[in-house]
């Protein structure tokens, strides 16, 4: 090695004492023997023998200074090779342009475009057209993958036209890398015609044929990239290969179209293609994301050759599905094998828990991750997010932050896209923990033109989930009426519509309706009409639900089951169960919170013998395991029919320890044919369990006052304030002509109070000729029958009911909603009312809805 050095020593004193030759100070030249097609012979041999930069640089010096041209080519390989690009381009910079010589320039924009410097790749173009020198059909294609991974269609379409006018349309090389590079930039039709100019003169071949199909799929338009497949398979001439194959199997996913799937997986077999490892991989994962995870299994299994990709989607396929035993099964293999377990397998156990609404297990498996030493990214922390939302974890939500703050948010190379969806993520977990004011805030600190849809969606969903209806619904007209181009998505409309179900605000959700028919939401119609049905029909309008159930083209379990539900809301039991049976027609398995419908429907219309039988028929006839929800409806049904003896056997034979919810059924029913015994028995097994729920206490107090246990009643309420139980207060809302108005029980702060008083006292004038009496029973005060009924005229829906009757159109129906159960005495003063008005009453209480019309009430009785 010391000999080697002197003698390199020698030779560079040597050189420098030789003088300069003209040329070298000038223009730099190439010599003038042309090369083969295959890289100038320099090359290897350059990038052996200069392994260093200086060495390189001796070798410059040398050609330099004795004048030998024809080492100028192994002095650019040599710089290249030693990753000195600005030494390369000074040299070629100085050459005078040749077109064999051009594989220099394509060498230098090769290994931009390979390390990712994609802005060098266009700028070493630009120099290279400035100094003269024409691109070949060797180095279009480099610059045009460099355009569509940035990517830049104004830059991309420049190139395509100076493709043009160097007259290299017609090479089939060039041409596939535009359709590609369009393809990338999102400009479906550029790629489309120039594919088609492919075609029309017969010189497309299958990597033509690749390039527009990965085009299709990535612009979104899978249905499409199919088609084109099957052109490609029958009618092209041309026989897909692995790369069409691992173009199309991803857009099968995406559909859905497992049939499809199975066709191309097939054609693998028999072409022999199956064994590489990216279509073994395509083919397990179209498996996995339709669904099929024995089927993508087995082809795990089959699969000689597997890498983290094919590992993940396993992971990732198990999770989403909530397998997470056999998830975490392979996970463990894993690492029992020494695979390396990347963010991207940690992620996809995390989302798959959060997805399912396990944020307990995303949250142990977060903290697996973290001890192995992998650090989080972005989808890892917005899956962890969902995690803690999903159940309420306020706490590690706020450590996610913190560690959101400190190692990922506001970094300088950070994606500003990639900080809102973690801010974004952030939004949606407080709201959904709680803390709708913090999310809020972070919200308003977004700027106006910086928040995207899912920004807008996520405030709007967690006010509406979080029972902050009406914040939800002025969101919303903030968002549709903002002078942004942001227009709210599928899922935006549908948190709007959940907002207006929960109001019964039936004048909004038309409005949304009448904003979804103008704006066309095709791509996921079937959610948005769910959300339509049973916004429709728990604002009081069950035939409009109806209406959109009719005019759907597709249908899923959901709208089956919304469409009853609001049958049975409305207490139209018999339409319910004829929808019930429609579903079964149509091919639908009922599970079991189909059953939970049904049995409802059959409590509310008073169908007792046919909700016992359907009951006994869940498991016998459908295989379907009766569960507390089942059991609690069975207790409401029967207690509703006063067969209260019965109802006790029911719940001492359940297989399963009763629930709150069991115990309240039954508590209601003692309250409704007042029973003390068996609301006491009840009422005291809430106790044990420790459900401090003031309706309870509510209904033992009720049965202890009709029975007129005044002492009872006192004790009852000792012990709530004792216990920091606060009775709700009776609140109803009516929809007025001017908006919304809201009352409480006794209200006068109204401006029309004395209006709405005045209306009152008339109707409980009138109705009492017609044989009304009111039924002090529920004024649940120790005090004289006529102050009970003074106390009773001035229940909150009563006052919503004066105020519609002034500010209601004529015949129109008055819609109110309240939000407790109505009481025996407005009930009945109301269906004396719907005697002597022409309004229909419609009233939404929190158990059910109730009719009132020419003196008489959907309800029949049983509420």
């Amino acid at each position: 090695m010391l000999h080697r050095s002197i003698l390199l020593h020698q030779d560079r004193k040597r050189l420098l004492r030789r003088p300069s030759p003209p040329h070298a100070r000038t223009a730099f030249r190439f010599s003038s023997t042309p090369p083969s097609s295959a890289p100038p012979a320099a090359t290897t041999a350059s990038s052996q023998q200069c392994g260093s930069l200086r060495r390189a640089k001796l070798l410059h010096q040398q050609t330099l200074v004795q004048g030998l041209p024809h080492l100028a080519a192994r002095v650019v390989g040599s710089y290249i090779a030693c990753d000195a690009p600005a030494h390369a381009l000074s040299l070629l910079e100085r050459a005078v342009p040749c077109s064999y010589s051009v594989y220099w320039w394509n060498m230098l924009i090769r290994r931009s475009v390979r390390l990712g410097f994609l802005d060098d790749v266009l700028g070493y173009f630009r120099r290279m057209q400035r100094l003269g020198w024409r691109p070949d059909h060797y180095t279009f294609p480099f610059v045009l993958k460099a355009c569509g991974e940035l990517p830049s269609f104004r830059r991309g379409a420049s190139v395509h036209a100076v493709v043009c006018a160097d007259g290299f349309e017609g090479n089939v090389f060039v041409c596939n890398a535009v359709v590609a590079m369009y393809g990338r930039c999102g400009a479906l039709d550029d790629a489309r015609k120039v594919f088609g100019e492919l075609s029309e003169r017969g010189i497309g071949d299958v990597v033509s044929w690749n390039s527009i199909m990965a085009a299709y799929a990535q612009a979104g338009d899978c249905r499409n990239a199919l088609k084109l497949f099957d052109r490609m398979t029958w009618d092209s001439g041309h026989v897909p290969d692995a790369v069409s194959l691992v173009n199309v199997l991803p857009a099968c996913a995406s559909l859905g179209v497992l049939v499809q799937g199975k066709q191309v997986h097939a054609f693998a077999l028999r072409r022999g293609l199956s064994e590489d490892v990216y279509v073994g991989n395509a083919v397990l994962d179209m498996y996995a994301k339709c669904g099929m995870l024995d089927e993508a299994s087995k082809v795990f299994k089959q699969m000689e050759v597997k890498d983290l990709v094919s590992w993940n989607a396993m992971v990732t396929g198990y999770s989403q599905v909530g397998r997470f035993d056999e998830a975490l099964s392979l996970f463990e293999m894993m690492e029992g094998d020494k695979i390396e377990l990347n963010v991207v397998t940690w992620s996809a156990v995390i989302a798959g828990y959060a997805q399912r609404g396990h944020g307990n297990e995303a949250l142990d498996v977060f903290r697996r991750m973290r001890l192995s030493g992998s650090e989080p990214n972005i989808v890892t922390l917005v899956s962890l997010l969902s995690g803690c939302a999903s159940t309420g974890a306020l706490l590690q939500g706020k450590e996610t932050h913190c560690y959101a703050i400190k190692c990922v948010l506001n970094k300088l190379d950070n994606d500003p896209g990639d900080d809102l969806m973690v801010i974004n993520a952030l939004i949606d977990m407080y709201a959904k923990c709680g803390s709708a004011g913090v999310a809020r805030a972070m919200f308003d600190l977004i700027a106006p033109e910086h928040r995207n849809v899912v920004t807008w969606t996520v405030m709007i969903g967690g006010y509406a989930q979080q029972g902050e209806a009406n914040d939800a619904l002025k969101l919303f007209s903030e968002m549709v009426n903002q002078a942004s181009l942001i227009k709210p998505n599928a899922f935006t409309i549908s948190c709007g519509l959940m907002a207006c179900a929960r109001l019964a605000a039936l004048r909004f959700g038309t409005q949304i309706h009448a904003y979804i028919l103008r704006n066309q939401y095709d791509s996921v119609m079937v959610h948005v009409e769910n959300c339509l049905i049973d916004m429709y029909t728990k604002s009081g309008d069950i035939d409009a639900g109806r209406v959109v159930f009719d005019h759907m083209q597709h249908r899923n379990t959901i709208s089956w089951t919304s469409l009853m539900t609001g049958y049975g809301m409305h207490g139209r039991g018999d339409e319910a169960l004829w929808v019930f049976n429609e579903m079964r027609n149509a091919g639908l398995v009922p599970d079991a919170v189909t059953f939970v419908v049904v049995l409802y429907a059959c409590s509310h219309a008073g169908l007792i013998d046919q909700g016992i039988e359907y009951f006994d028929a869940m498991g016998r006839d459908y295989g379907v395991v009766p569960g507390v929800e089942h059991y609690a409806c069975m207790v409401d049904l029967l207690g509703r029919a006063g067969r209260l003896g019965e109802t006790m056997k029911l719940v001492k034979r359940m297989p399963m320890q009763p629930t709150p919810i069991v115990w309240v059924a039954l508590l209601s029913a003692s309250r409704l044919h007042g029973n003390v015994e068996f609301g006491e028995y009840a009422a005291n097994k809430l106790l044990e369990l420790e459900s401090e729920n003031d309706g309870s206490y509510t209904l033992l107090s009720n049965i202890y006052a009709n029975a007129r246990r005044w002492k009872d009643v006192a004790r009852v309420r000792s012990l709530m304030k004792s216990t920091g139980i606060r009775k709700r207060p009776g609140c109803s809302w009516v929809q007025g002509m001017k908006g919304t108005a809201t009352f409480y029980v006794g209200d006068r702060a109204h401006p029309q109070s004395q209006q709405i008083y005045e209306v009152l006292t008339d109707l409980i004038l009138r109705i009492k000729a017609l044989g009304y009496v009111p039924q002090t029973s529920f004024a649940l005060h120790d005090v004289d029958d006529e102050e009970k009924g003074d106390l009773l005229s001035e229940h909150s829906e009563k006052l919503a009911l004066a105020y519609g009757i002034l500010t209601t159109a004529p015949d129109a129906p008055i819609r109110i909603t309240k939000n407790l159960r109505v009481c025996g005495d407005c009930h009945s003063a109301m269906t004396y009312i719907s005697m002597i008005i022409e309004h229909e009453i419609i009233l939404r209480d929190s158990s059910r809805f109730h009719h009132f019309k020419k003196g008489s009430c959907s309800c029949k009785g049983y509420w």
